[in-house]
């Protein structure tokens, strides 16, 4: 028997992410000249950045965690990686279908990981998976034993 109570009926608002990094003045220039967001505002170790309905917060040091990763609706993920081959974005993952959704992984200067998805290809079938390791997975089942 649970003895936690119902939670009230208050909605929440958005979220947004809190991603650690070593140098936000680098930060900020990859994510707005590589990755296409723009500059909401910044303090001294701490920038706001955003992109369509998407807002992160960089903080310098003491918030977060390194190699955190977020998932981004990304709308149209074929076009974002065409995006991102030109801007020297560096792509973990290009896009891949799976169930759930059409996915790609970019990283950050410092390892944090934006899961880029879409609704996935109707009649594709699920591709391989990248872990957080850099391991291969297919349909649950790890296909580069290599890597052990």
């Amino acid at each position: 028997m649970s003895s936690f109570t119902a939670p009230g009926k208050l909605a929440f608002g958005g979220v947004t992410p809190v991603l650690r990094v070593r140098d936000v003045a680098a930060s900020r220039d990859y994510y707005v000249g590589c990755l296409g967001f723009q500059v909401n505002f910044e303090a001294a170790d701490f920038i706001s950045v955003s992109r369509g309905k998407c807002c992160l917060f960089l903080c310098e040091g003491d918030q977060g965690n390194p190699g955190s990763w977020v998932w981004i609706d990304g709308k149209d993920v074929d076009a974002l990686y065409e995006e991102y081959k030109s801007s020297g974005a560096k792509i973990r993952h290009p896009p891949t279908n799976y169930s759930w959704a059409l996915e790609m992984q970019v990283e950050d200067l410092d390892g944090n990981i934006l899961r880029l998805g879409s609704d996935p290809r109707d009649g594709e079938p699920d591709g391989e998976w990248l872990d957080m390791y850099g391991r291969r997975w297919l349909n649950r089942k790890r296909v580069d034993q290599a890597a052990i």
